[in-house]
């Protein structure tokens, strides 16, 4: 069982698994897996002793899970803290990158509806 940065990696092609630590994604697998030359569909259970440790190794040189977390956190609140116009939409929990807020943000606003007719209780017929 491979375990890096304290995630237990999971079962799959090595492509994908290396995916669910926070901080990797494919591009990142990848490139690791490239460049320690080691086939991206081979599975964690038939890694060597020698290619899991240069994996490990590898992957815990880029900031990951918690440190990850906390960086992200910390540019979050630095960016509240100067009033930046990112930093007020984050606490205003609105869309931050641009998009458009009149339609198309019932994700970040929760799926609020302010017309009568389409709300998402069904009339009662009767």
């Amino acid at each position: 069982m491979l375990r890096i940065a304290g995630v237990t990696v999971p079962e799959k092609r090595l492509e994908i698994a290396l995916t669910a630590i926070y901080g990797v994604g494919r591009p990142r697998a990848q490139a690791t897996l490239e460049a320690l030359g080691i086939d991206f569909g081979k599975r964690p259970a038939d890694l060597s002793a020698k290619e899991e440790a240069a994996l490990r190794e590898m992957i815990e040189k880029f900031p990951l899970e918690g440190e990850l977390r906390r960086e992200i956190s910390a540019n979050i609140r630095r960016l509240r803290d100067i009033k930046a116009h990112r930093g007020v939409r984050h606490q205003k929990k609105l869309p931050v990158r641009g998009q458009r807020t009149k339609t198309n943000s019932r994700t970040i606003r929760g799926n609020v509806r302010k017309t009568m007719t389409s709300g998402r209780r069904k009339l009662e017929k009767t």
